[in-house]
């Protein structure tokens, strides 16, 4: 056997397998041996069939099947021994291998398409600007925050006649000349009356009944084309190809009716007697959100990061060779206008995983078990506290961890989460941080680019 490599360019390269008959005919011939001991044919005894009729039946195929063992082995360990950084796997070259005579030949060669990760160095050091938002809680925010949770924990009811802050539910149907079209989209779905973003259509939904029906440009429900692609109940690329009027027809009212603010509504929040005042349930509110926007504010933190060192690296990837290896490897199949109109963002995530390990290499960052679990018992905490239930039994606590740990794809995202913050803090140590503060109306708008 011999393995060599031709370097297309620093991208790009071709790995050469040369095989000849010595390679692979031991295993052949134990393959056809087994099989002959095995196999029941008519007028032969078990073990006793001709070895040139065995050959006949099963050779070619049992050489395929013992040369693609072989390939793969050796292209793996080839890789590992020569420290190749690949993106995805080998790609056999398809033309390469329709010539092969697999009845009449005994040596062969096959060449493989490879993706090599790009080179690149990084340095975080305070040369590197970055803003960072501190969002400070506004009483409005809480104001907003206490109604929201008198809704959620208000009284249900299906009144006969919308108004302003109810919610419709029904069917859209997608028109054509008038009629409901056939094989269009049909989905039903919920509409918030005061979410409806065009004001004349929102107007037009307070008053409507059950079984009312009227038409509308479903783009106007919402500004966000996620909200409005789940509201058809369709993918958001595909809401470009969507001109059609479509047809609503109200299924059912659901009104709610606000909780009162007193200890029934402090106690379905946070646990029996755990609040006793209003002003404590405020207080109590305030921390919560505290905590949860400085998760909003590391959030932006890093994403800002990421799209300022993709910007300042301008990596490269073997772009050619990935939409092959996507469309080979992706589970359904894929159009080549699919790969295309998705394979931007692909990478984008790609060159982005290509940096953070880079950073977490240079850098040692670690994440040891035992953090995980410690990291896994206090979101547990969080949610214990948040039904008012004990937290203080360290015991309970680590069995129920070391539970949700068997689950190997919760243990992956628990990683990823402890690598994302010692990520955030190493560049809070590391790069030139400019804080700011903002309301959270302010710094919604600043996170969405709205000005």
């Amino acid at each position: 056997m011999n393995i060599t490599q031709e370097k297309i360019d620093n991208l790009n390269a071709v790995i050469k397998v040369q095989l000849s008959e010595s390679d692979y005919q031991a295993n052949v011939d134990k393959v056809l041996k087994d099989y002959r001991n095995k196999a029941s044919v008519p007028g032969f005894r078990k073990g006793h069939v001709p070895m040139g009729m065995v050959k006949k039946m099963v050779g070619t195929s049992a050489m395929v099947e013992e040369i693609n063992k072989i390939l793969s082995e050796s292209l793996q360990k080839y890789i590992e021994d020569e420290k190749l950084d690949v993106l995805g796997n080998p790609l056999p070259k398809l033309d390469e291998q329709q010539k092969i005579d697999w009845e009449n030949q005994k040596d062969f060669e096959f060449k493989y398409d490879i993706g090599l990760a790009p080179q690149f160095d990084i340095e975080l050091s305070d040369k590197i600007k970055v803003e960072h938002v501190a969002i400070k809680v506004s009483k409005n925010d809480i104001d907003k925050y206490v109604e929201d949770l008198t809704r959620r924990y208000g009284k249900m009811s299906n009144p006969e006649v919308a108004e302003a802050d109810d919610m419709l539910f029904g069917k859209f149907e997608e028109l054509e000349n008038g009629n409901v079209k056939e094989g269009g989209i049909t989905n039903s779905s919920v509409l918030i009356i005061k979410s409806v973003t065009d004001s004349a259509l929102q107007k037009s939904l307070i008053g409507l009944k059950p079984n009312d029906v009227i038409e509308l440009d479903p783009k106007k429900v919402s500004e966000h084309e996620t909200d409005v692609a789940a509201a058809l109940g369709i993918k958001p690329s595909d809401l470009k190809n969507i001109n059609s009027t479509f047809r609503y027809t109200v299924q059912k009212i659901n009104r709610i009716t606000p909780a009162e603010v007193n200890q029934e509504l402090f106690d379905k929040v946070f646990g029996p007697n755990a609040i006793s005042s209003e002003a404590d349930f405020r207080g109590k509110i305030e921390e919560q959100m505290s905590q949860s926007l400085v998760a909003e504010s590391d959030r932006k933190l890093k994403a800002d990061i990421q799209d300022m060192l993709l910007d300042k690296l301008n990596i490269s990837l073997p772009d050619s060779f990935l939409k092959r290896w996507i469309a080979a490897t992706n589970e359904k199949p894929v159009t080549a206008e699919q790969i295309e109109e998705e394979y931007d963002q692909y990478a984008k995530q790609l060159k982005w995983q290509l940096i953070e390990n880079k950073i977490i290499k240079q850098y040692d960052i670690k994440v040891g078990f035992e953090e995980v679990v410690e990291f896994t018992k206090g979101l547990l905490k969080q949610q214990l506290a948040s039904m008012g239930l004990p937290t203080d039994d360290d015991k309970d606590l680590s069995e129920t961890a070391n539970r949700v740990l068997q689950n190997q794809e919760e243990t992956r995202n628990i990683y990823m989460m402890i690598y994302d913050n010692k990520m955030i803090e190493l560049f809070k140590t590391k790069l030139n941080i400019n804080k700011k503060e903002m309301s959270f109306e302010e710094f919604t708008k600043h996170a969405t680019n709205k000005k």
